[in-house]
């Protein structure tokens, strides 16, 4: 932050433009007509010097009924119709409330996953399809170049399309069909990080906000140290390509793992690394002393962790509980086939044994039930 706050003036530049990116110019007009938010009502609300909350901006209101940007102007609430066209998007809606626009957003939001993961299936798909024979070989001698010039390479493809998940999504099954390995792969990621930053400057460049260019300073020098930490040193470069590989392992024993992982790296670390953070900033004492607890809490069940894993057989431990689920859910998912197989395997054998199944040995014990019955009743009638 210091670095960055350094490297800029104090005062603000002169009046900015907004910057757009390429893909962006492409995507931009088919997502208006589908849906386009308000960032006006962000910024509304997240003034501290404003009252205002998301019930001020409803029910949308448009002038004579009509759905179009002159009618409904300054009238709508989390979506808005489009300036420069003049029309409103797909999901727009004249008199919607606030759980109209948030029902609008939830169906845009799954079918935009929908659509992501039939992208990628087929991206898989369609490069399983291509990369067989000598195409596997050319791309495998393709990306063998040095670490550094895979950097340049990586961060080069990541300014072109706009975007590290394009480049990682893409590449990243590549790895895992063996076309690419882990070492070659990871300067590749390591420069699509540095090529996201760009973005980020080329928007803050022509902007007049300083705090814009900081910010995107401060994202590029982070992935820059991260690099000069985690790379040059050939025993670091190691220590990521081996979690990496052990994460593979675990993934391969337990395919619910990465599920797990991203739940407890993504939500249940960062929620509780805010929680205690949040104790000590509030100023009480009674939550300073909650939070010292449970920094002490957590270290002593991070060393024992440690000892666990090292010296109680901790890893065989978990190894085995890992397969042991995988186990089970095979054994789920085959039991359909299974048990069909063991009826036709039970079929087969009636027939080579001749023995009876349930409803012909039924209907024998009702025939000899007959039987007897009628005996009796014959030796009633003799012995009358």
């Amino acid at each position: 932050y210091k670095m960055t706050k350094a490297m800029l003036p104090d005062e603000a530049f002169e009046k900015g433009d907004k910057w757009v990116g390429p893909i962006k110019k492409v995507v931009s007009p088919l997502g208006n007509r589908i849906i386009k938010a308000n960032k006006k009502i962000i910024s509304a609300i997240a003034d501290p010097d404003s009252d205002k909350t998301c019930d001020d901006f409803y029910p949308v209101n448009c002038t004579d009924g009509i759905e179009d940007y002159e009618h409904c102007k300054g009238k709508w609430g989390l979506i808005e119709c489009d300036k420069k066209t003049g029309l409103c998007p797909a999901f727009f809606q004249n008199g919607a409330t606030q759980s109209d626009d948030h029902v609008s957003g939830g169906v845009c939001l799954f079918l935009a996953l929908v659509i992501l993961i039939i992208c990628l299936i087929g991206l898989v798909t369609l490069l399983q399809r291509m990369l067989l024979g000598t195409s596997t070989r050319i791309i495998y001698k393709a990306t063998n170049i040095n670490g550094y010039l895979a950097m340049l390479l990586g961060c080069g493809i990541t300014i072109l399309v706009q975007s590290s998940s394009i480049t990682t999504s893409t590449l990243t099954p590549l790895v895992g069909m063996g076309v690419i390995q882990i070492e070659q792969m990871y300067p590749l990621t390591l420069g699509a990080n540095i090529g996201t930053t760009f973005t980020a400057l080329m928007a803050a460049m022509v902007s007049d906000k300083i705090d814009a260019l900081q910010t995107a300073l401060a994202h590029l020098f982070f992935n820059i140290f991260g690099i000069l930490i985690w790379y040059p040193i050939p025993f670091m470069r190691r220590v990521p390509i081996a979690i990496a590989r052990r994460l593979g392992k675990c993934t391969r024993i337990w395919r619910l793992f990465p599920v797990v992982y991203i739940v407890v790296m993504f939500f249940v670390v960062p929620g509780l690394l805010l929680g205690l953070s949040a104790c000590f900033e509030k100023g009480s004492k009674g939550l300073t002393v909650l939070g010292s607890f449970l920094v002490i809490l957590i270290v002593f069940g991070i060393g024992y962790a440690f000892y666990w894993w090292r010296f109680k057989d901790g890893k065989e431990k978990c190894i085995s509980c890992l397969k042991a689920r995988q186990r089970r859910s095979d054994a789920k998912k085959a039991l359909p086939d299974d048990m069909d197989y063991l009826k036709a395997e039970i079929s087969r054998l009636r027939e080579h044994t001749g023995l009876l199944n349930e409803e012909e040995e039924g209907k024998d014990v009702e025939n000899a039930k007959s039987v007897d019955t009628s005996e009796d009743d014959m030796e009633e009638e003799e012995e009358a």
